[in-house]
């Protein structure tokens, strides 16, 4: 990424557990969503929300200049059902459903989008 390149490109992302089976309690979804919080920390991603439920997730997220929406999404799902299976958060092996929703949100209506996904 050029330190000369800027842009400001929210994207409402959504995914969900295979099958959309209702897997995460709420004190896994509750991990998941540190965890997540986190993890973005270490990608440099600006994350405003993320929100765990218990079939699904949101995130809105402001995508790096440096990533493609597909990249973004495959680190989010990869790094965090690896770290479910990892921390043995459920019984069995867990996987996310395959695809994702990716939806532009413009600056104007962030606030609205992340009040909505509020806890």
């Amino acid at each position: 990424m050029s330190v000369h390149s800027y842009s400001r490109c929210w994207l409402h992302l959504i995914w969900g557990t295979l099958n959309r089976e209702k897997l995460l309690n709420k004190e896994a979804a509750a991990r998941v969503y540190r965890y997540l919080s986190e993890y973005v920390e270490t990608k440099s991603v600006y994350m405003k929300i993320n929100y765990v439920n218990a079939d699904h997730v949101h995130a809105l997220v402001d995508l790096p200049t440096g990533l493609a929406i597909e990249e973004l999404i495959q680190l989010l799902k990869g790094s965090s059902s690896h770290w479910i299976n990892a921390n043995n958060l459920l019984a069995g092996k867990f996987a996310w459903g395959r695809g994702y929703g990716a939806f532009s949100v413009s600056e104007s209506n962030v606030g609205e989008v992340a009040a909505y996904h509020r806890p």
